[in-house]
């Protein structure tokens, strides 16, 4: 394949994903077809991995290719639905009034000015931004890190246990080449497509809900969507399990800062006595999304091999970011940002139940769980989801479906990216497209 790219790395995504789109759109990778692996894409194209993961994830979201678990991704059927345009579908819909499909944040969650200041402080800091980040983060960073999750979680390791990258997934990029003696994978569903790709291109057998699997992946504190939380006993179990087995555990604390209703739960990490398990944890949902700051907590055995190798490996996080977040974590800002958004999101979520409630009664099943932004709403409903999202979509509100059947739907509706004011008209909004 010969092919040439234009040099702005921020636009090289969208560069592969028109490529790609069109020769889908001209049925010159006619529906059905198996797209190139990420890995053999990525080397004929001579562009980075994360670039072409990034294109075929936004090819995935526009409908022109599909996911399935183990195989790859799949040409769909859209040049046949629809005329070869150069013009988005969606470029003519209104914007995205009502967001309820959204993992974003509250607009008033965020003091935007309190962040500024501290990049602005780490921006002054002339003499640490002259040189490339250190490749396992920055040190005092990491000790920082060490000591909140310390006290947060008690998970007990030291700053070099702790390893940053920017996104889960960079951190997970780092972490199968460490354990690629391990051949089979397991998630609890097929939703985290970021994280089951990354292991698939590392040449692991990805399953689902298999205990019995070399690697187990898990989010204890977000189970389901809206928000359930895997039980102590649960948890000591899995640990005592894993063990006898020889099995790794990947602890995603993905949303434990969002436990409402009862009191947190011990980490895996933790229950485990530090062994067997990988801790991961993020600033997308307490900071901004924006801000793409993750860190894992390698067990002992791990973090000698990861030692050895770390020099080969660049720092993807920013430098400035992470000396900003190093003080705005020593400042004490991050335990009241997770105050204030443990308080603001209980607050709003039993808001937006109360209102589904109100709008449609005795007719609708709701489910909550103890953490959380989200609630799930199962409603009877003769059409399919598609066409419920597409219709939603024309009027402006973004929805996310979990289940469908032939007499009910079951929706995912998100209290964190929608004001409080908003949620009766978009309850009764939702209300009339249901009822058409």
């Amino acid at each position: 394949m010969s092919l040439s790219f234009h040099s702005n790395k921020e636009c090289l995504y969208l560069q592969v994903y028109e490529h790609y789109k069109n020769l889908i759109m001209e049925r010159r990778i006619p529906a059905g077809s198996r797209m190139p692996s990420l890995r053999k894409c990525s080397a004929e194209l001579k562009l980075s991995r994360t670039t072409i993961e990034n294109a075929y994830l936004q090819l995935a979201a526009d409908g022109y290719i599909v996911a399935r678990a183990q195989s790859g991704y799949y040409v769909t059927n859209i040049a046949e639905q629809k005329p070869v345009s150069t013009t988005s579908w969606h470029a003519n819909l209104p914007s995205i009034q009502y967001d309820f499909a959204s993992n974003g944040v509250d607009h008033e969650s965020f003091r935007f000015d309190l962040w500024q200041r501290y990049i602005k402080s780490a921006l002054r800091q002339s003499d640490r931004l002259l040189s490339y980040g250190e490749p396992q983060g920055e040190a005092d960073l990491r000790q920082v890190l060490a000591d909140y999750i310390r006290q947060r979680r008690n998970v007990n390791c030291s700053a070099d246990d702790i390893v940053i990258g920017a996104g889960v997934q960079s951190i997970l990029n780092l972490l199968c080449p460490l354990i690629h003696d391990r051949k089979t994978v397991s998630f609890p569903n097929a939703s985290f497509v970021q994280g089951s790709t990354i292991f698939s291109d590392y040449g692991f057998e990805v399953q689902y809900r298999n205990k019995d699997c070399d690697v187990i992946y898990v989010s204890p504190a977000h189970m389901t969507k809206w928000g359930e939380i895997m039980p102590v006993s649960r948890r000591m179990e899995l640990v005592h399990y894993a063990a006898a087995k020889g099995s790794l555990i990947i602890e995603d604390d993905f949303e434990n800062e969002f436990v409402y209703f009862q009191r947190p739960t011990p980490s895996l990490f933790n229950l485990a006595g530090g062994h067997g398990v990988v801790y991961i944890g993020s600033f997308s949902r307490l900071l901004l999304p924006s801000i793409r700051l993750s860190f894992m907590v390698l067990p002992p055995s791990l973090s000698r091999k990861y030692a050895a190798v770390a020099e080969r490996y660049s720092q993807t996080a920013s430098k400035a970011e992470q000396i900003a977040l190093c003080q705005f974590i020593r400042d004490g800002h991050l335990t009241s940002q997770t105050k204030k958004l443990k308080k603001l999101y209980a607050q709003k979520l039993k808001a937006l139940e109360n209102e589904v409630r109100n709008t449609f009664g005795s007719n609708c099943t709701i489910q909550t769980g103890a953490a959380g932004t989200s609630l799930a709403l199962t409603i009877p409903y003769a059409r399919t989801g598609l066409e419920l999202k597409k219709e939603a979509r024309m009027h402006g509100m973004s929805l996310l479906i979990l289940e469908e059947n032939a007499a009910t739907i079951t929706i995912l509706l998100s209290c964190s990216s929608i004001t409080t004011d908003d949620f009766a008209p978009a309850c009764q909004l939702l209300s009339q497209l249901l009822n058409k």
